[in-house]
């Protein structure tokens, strides 16, 4: 499905006067950055460009339209030039006492963007007015708010604040976080067996905050947060007086549910990740995240437990991290030491995903078109 970035004009790809009418070539200017940002955003080819605005009374005796046309089209033709074409062009005319539902917030003039060829959810609105943040919440997307902070308090007081991804003056920052959107995820998981509650940042800096029950599971998890580099917090409510395996399990779950939740559309990453020493141990966790799960496990424990994590659970993480996170992983392990052994798959498996979450650029790693 198709990705639509519904830009504002006035205010937002070029500076609204203060009569707050562009009705001449010399009123145009073009807002600081515009093209370098949205050159950025045509470059990754993720978003369609379709631009909406409202022109009180054009066609009227006070905004005639001769005077708004060698503006509008002097402006298309200048973006295009720097390769910035818009699918389409929607201009409401009217004026705002008549409350017209072409007018935004209204969608009118956008319906045919609700159907199955386009995705809503993973759209949005940029402009430089609270009437853009409200045609995102009416469309079912998110929307860019282009604004000092000033307007901070009257989202606040209309309740649109979940609605609005990003305030800045900035469209360099604007194309930052629309190619290279946060990698982030909020997860819980909540059965009649175990309470969890996840929050990853895949672009973080290896901070651990994992109460799982289980000093030694505690433990692993913080590897591979250190030597992923990556930020998780798990805290964990399970049957822990039955025995260790529905908390190790559904953790091992809900942590791969929110890495897939975190890696959105994969676009950029590496995808591939490793194997590690530790003192007589050798581990190798190579890694896929393909979108195919799968496991293979190579690696033989002689002692019944670990701290209070039983061995025989190792399997069953990393079965699960699989199943739920859509990758592929073949991890193997020698040496005799097992506290060892363990750690070093661990540390390998961190460091694989270190290495599997890097982005290059904004292409898939694939030849299928998805992953």
């Amino acid at each position: 499905m198709k990705k639509v970035l519904f830009i504002d004009r006035d205010g937002t790809l070029i500076i609204e006067p203060p009569d707050q009418q562009i009705d001449s070539l010399e009123k145009l200017e073009f807002y600081p950055g515009v093209f370098a940002g949205l050159s950025q955003v045509v470059a990754a080819n993720a978003f369609e460009l379709v631009m909406v605005t409202n022109q009180d009374g054009l066609g009227t005796n006070s905004f005639p339209e001769d005077t708004f046309w060698p503006a509008q089209n002097k402006m298309l033709k200048t973006l295009s030039n720097e390769n910035i074409n818009f699918s389409a062009v929607h201009v409401d005319r009217s004026f705002p006492h008549e409350n017209k539902a072409t007018r935004k917030p209204g969608t009118a003039m956008l319906t045919q963007y609700f159907s199955k060829d386009y995705d809503l959810n993973a759209s949005f609105v940029i402009g430089d007015r609270i009437t853009d943040i409200e045609l995102a919440k009416n469309l079912g997307c998110k929307g860019i708010l282009i604004n000092d902070g000033s307007l901070l308090q009257t989202l606040k007081e209309k309740s649109l604040e979940e609605y609005c991804s990003l305030i800045t003056g900035s469209w360099l920052e604007i194309a930052t976080f629309l190619i290279k959107p946060a990698r982030k995820a909020e997860h819980v998981r909540k059965t009649k067996e175990t309470d969890i509650k996840i929050s990853l940042n895949l672009d973080g800096t290896g901070i651990a905050n994992n109460k799982t029950g289980l000093g030694f599971f505690d433990h692993m998890l913080d590897q591979l947060a250190k030597h992923g580099n990556i930020d998780l917090a798990v805290d964990v409510k399970g049957d822990l007086h039955i025995d260790e395996h529905h908390t190790i399990e559904d953790t091992a779950l809900a942590i791969g549910e929110a890495f897939g939740k975190a890696l959105g559309d994969k676009r950029g990453i590496e995808r591939y990740g490793y194997c590690l020493p530790m003192d007589d141990c050798l581990a190798q966790a190579a890694i896929d995240f393909g979108g195919r799960p799968w496991l293979v496990w190579e690696a033989e424990f002689k002692r019944e437990k670990i701290g209070e994590m039983p061995t025989e659970m190792f399997f069953h993480f990393f079965k699960s991290f699989s199943d739920a996170s859509k990758c592929n992983l073949n991890i193997k392990a020698e040496g005799n030491n097992e506290h060892h052994k363990i750690e070093a798959i661990f540390k390998a498996f961190a460091k694989s995903i270190k290495m599997a979450l890097k982005r290059e650029g904004n292409e898939l790693p694939t030849t299928k078109g998805i992953i």
